[in-house]
């Protein structure tokens, strides 16, 4: 009994916190994710009768908590992005995702069977994980919500929202890529899963989140502005749980279909958003996600704190440490830089866009999903010691940076009379 009524407590004292914590630390170098994460660790080394969640014991439960968290962020993003899709409009995001992603699996995964000496298939899988950015984790650095405020969608804010809306979803692929290498080299070295591979994980399944996303954007925003019958023209009623309805149904659809509903809820998104730009139902929409999406957020972080006191980092070497700090301060940046060349921004903007590859939840996600499928169970303590430490690396560093080196961006755009 006194064990519930803590946890009751808890809960009720991190929802509050959640409401409190981003108006406390606004325009401070510091994070609403710094803040949680500091929590649990705090908490879990008192002695409190609150749980302590194990990853590796409670995978099925990691894998489903964070999966949700990380389509409900899918959705706010899409929601607050207001520009038009094109090749030249999107070139930012389309750089980082074909130059970048490719190039930072690459480096990790060479990284980790160098400084490691992990199998190929274990060193890729460490890099897939550890390829999604997950700008969630510090507001300043993602496009603000659907309105026409000033620097809300300048090009370094658009670029790395709509990046982690996408390499969300693409990372997939290269996760698919690591268990089908554990699994042939588990048998015997094999090349014949590449064709497949490549045909189905990384084309297939991608085309058919895109797709489903395009579709179920399309129903849903000609449902909400434009259908006949009152009751269904939902944005005259503003009510804000329908973004769930909508992240739930295409994540579903996709899913069932065999594609990825993690693009498939971005795209779902940004195509509501498209059907009527100016609405302000959009607000609503976007308002709702975030606030559960901050809840989820400060929830997940405050756990990963408690389980980083209570001996997460206990199997982290000081090479594994090696390798994450080489993805944040040294592969991120660069091929992110590299990605940007000739870009039409300045060396400032590409440099802060390079920088802010931020990880968070969905690495924990995919992290979770792998070890549930085989071939990897023997270093999950590993795995998630290096990736755990990856997260708190980063929430640190660029929860620290974000503030100061957004405000002095936009405090140069200002002085300079450039446009957004």
């Amino acid at each position: 009994m006194m064990f519930s009524d803590a946890v009751y407590a808890a809960l009720g004292v991190g929802a509050l916190a959640a409401a409190v914590v981003p108006r406390m630390v606004f325009r401070r170098p510091l994070s609403m994710p710094m803040v949680f994460l500091a929590a649990g660790v705090v908490v879990a080394a008192l002695p409190l009768p609150v749980p302590v969640v194990d990853p590796v014991r409670d995978r099925l439960w990691v894998e489903h908590v964070t999966e949700v968290c990380v389509i409900v962020s899918l959705m706010g993003a899409g929601l607050a992005i207001n520009r038009p899709f094109g090749a030249r409009a999107w070139a930012g995001p389309w750089r980082l995702l074909a130059v970048t992603m490719p190039l930072t699996v690459a480096a990790v995964a060479v990284a980790a069977c160098l400084v490691l000496d992990w199998p190929p298939a274990l060193a890729l899988l460490l890099a897939a994980v550890l390829t999604p950015t997950d700008p969630v984790l510090a507001a300043e650095v993602r496009v603000g919500e659907p309105t026409d405020t000033e620097h809300d969608e300048d090009e370094v804010r658009f670029t790395l929202t709509s990046e982690a809306g996408l390499n969300d979803g693409l990372a997939f692929p290269f996760v698919l890529a690591a268990l089908a290498l554990a699994a042939t080299t588990a048998s015997g070295w094999s090349a014949e899963w590449i064709g497949g591979w490549l045909l189905t994980d990384l084309l297939g399944r991608s085309a058919v989140g895109v797709l489903t996303g395009l579709a179920v954007g399309m129903l849903l925003g000609r449902m909400f502005f434009r259908a006949r019958a009152p009751a269904l023209r939902l944005s005259e009623h503003m009510e804000g749980f329908v973004a769930l309805g909508a992240t739930f149904l295409s994540y579903g659809v996709a899913e069932l279909l065999h594609g990825y509903g993690f693009l498939a809820v971005f795209v779902t998104a940004c195509t509501v958003r498209s059907a009527e730009r100016s609405h302000g139902y959009h607000k609503v929409l976007h308002e709702f996600t975030e606030q559960i999406e901050r809840l989820l957020t400060a929830f997940l972080l405050f756990l990963l704190g408690g389980y980083l006191a209570a001996g997460g980092l206990a199997a982290l070497t000081w090479q594994a440490a090696l390798v994450a700090v080489l993805l944040i301060l040294v592969i991120r940046p660069l091929t992110g830089w590299v990605a940007q060349l000739g870009f039409r921004t300045g060396p400032r903007e590409r440099l802060v866009a390079a920088a802010f590859g931020i990880r968070g939840i969905g690495s924990l996600f995919y992290l979770s999903y792998a070890l549930g499928r085989g071939h990897f169970a023997e270093y999950a303590e590993e795995l998630w010691a290096v990736v755990a430490f990856t997260v708190l690396a980063s929430v640190m560093l660029h929860g620290v940076a974000a503030t100061p080196v957004i405000s002095r961006l936009d405090r140069l755009r200002d002085s300079s009379g450039r446009p957004p």
